[in-house]
């Protein structure tokens, strides 16, 4: 059943993502990052997937999805409002809305105009470039293994480092501790496992492979499909979930990054898709406008297929064995083994591809992904689009 979907799909089953919801900037010609518009109603699979993963009626969910889209909509305005005075934002789903941190130094115009986008405001003593300069000089330190990421944090206003809870006591960890502090407004948390990435060994009938790894497909582009650096390195060759060859590695990042493209041929060819796997309807990809952090996201890998969550933040720092990623989008949603690469879709935009995490769908965990534009404007892509 499942090589008949992807038959139907086109072979260019290029698309072993989630199909909703799910990753710098890019530009507009290369991102298709226009607002969703006029875009189609959520399906009822989609609906459902939020009931089940979010424990809401289905009035909740419909409504929430709607919050969520206008709120996606506001946000850049509500930063171009904001100017030098911005803080950060995030998706407030007890009021629905859209909060902007601005600075206590904001003019009372700027904080006008920044309401007016239908954003509420938050008054912060930081501001965001503040905030990633601290993240920035922690950026430039060794971590050690104990000590799992570290982003900025609109909500707290504070620079979040996070602990692994049985090292939090290593005299190494509270000294990088120690120099956080010294860096800027750090809050610390503990996690209960590093993150590590999710590729996997060989395992037939699966998406695609490099050598004796499988990982998954993360959003077409003109030309192939994006996905994660860790899964294969420039040159490397690809095949499909049949075996047969796909194309080639034109290039990768990892660590520092974790991105990479692939060119597709070979009777393969790419469809602006990502794969439901019977939990929602195969999802059409519009653009690649940023989710603010607050709000749901889905992903879909050829492991564990489609699960839902919450963006946690954005610009973190991972600290994987293999070295540290920066700029990662962290999420609640699970993953496991062989969903690397695969794509984090909010509505009907793309937001990026699986990189790693910890824990797994049975008990829960969090996940990484890398922002797709990020890819796109690197490599000079155009995302492929309905």
């Amino acid at each position: 059943m499942r090589r008949k979907r992807l038959m139907r799909a086109g072979l260019a089953a290029l698309l072993m993502l989630g199909t909703w919801t799910a990753a710098g900037t890019l530009p507009a010609a290369a991102s298709g990052s226009s607002p969703t518009a006029g875009a189609p109603q959520a399906s009822a699979g989609l609906v459902e997937a939020m009931q089940r993963d979010f424990g809401l009626t289905r009035a909740e969910a419909e409504a929430r999805l709607a919050a969520e889209t206008e709120a996606r909509d506001v946000a850049p305005a509500a930063r171009r409002a904001a100017g030098a005075a911005y803080g950060g934002s995030w998706f407030d789903a007890g009021s629905d809305r859209l909060t902007v941190a601005v600075t206590a130094d904001a003019p009372a115009a700027t904080v006008r105009a920044v309401r007016a986008t239908g954003a509420a405001v938050r008054t912060v003593e930081h501001s965001a470039r503040e905030l990633d300069a601290a993240v920035a000089r922690l950026d430039r330190a060794d971590a050690p293994r104990g000590v799992s990421s570290w982003h900025a944090d609109p909500v707290t206003n504070t620079v979040v480092v996070d602990v692994v809870e049985d090292r939090r006591t290593d005299n190494d960890v509270r000294r990088f501790v120690s120099r956080a502090r010294a860096a800027g407004p750090v809050t610390v948390e503990t996690v209960p496992a590093r993150p590590g990435t999710f590729a996997a060994g060989t395992v037939g009938g699966d998406p695609y492979y490099t050598g004796n790894v499988r990982c998954s497909i993360g959003f077409s582009v003109h030309g192939g499909f994006v996905t994660a650096g860790h899964c294969g390195g420039g040159g490397a060759a690809v095949r499909g979930w049949d075996g047969t060859h796909i194309g080639t590695f034109q290039g990768s990042s990892f660590p520092g990054d974790d991105y990479a493209w692939v060119s597709v041929g070979s009777g393969w060819w790419t469809v602006p898709v990502v794969l439901g796997w019977g939990t929602v309807p195969d999802r059409l990809v519009r653009g690649s406008a940023e989710a603010p952090v607050g709000t749901s996201v889905c992903r879909s890998g050829s492991t564990t297929r489609w699960h839902c969550g919450t963006v946690l933040a954005r610009n973190e720092t991972v600290n994987y064995s293999q070295g540290a990623v920066h700029q990662m989008t962290k999420t609640s949603v699970c993953a496991e083994p062989g969903d690397s690469g695969g794509s984090f879709i909010s509505g009907d935009q793309a937001q990026g591809v699986t990189s790693g995490g910890w824990g797994n769908c049975s008990g829960g965990g969090e996940t990484w992904f890398q922002p797709v534009n990020e890819i796109l404007n690197r490599y000079g892509l155009t995302l492929h689009t309905a």
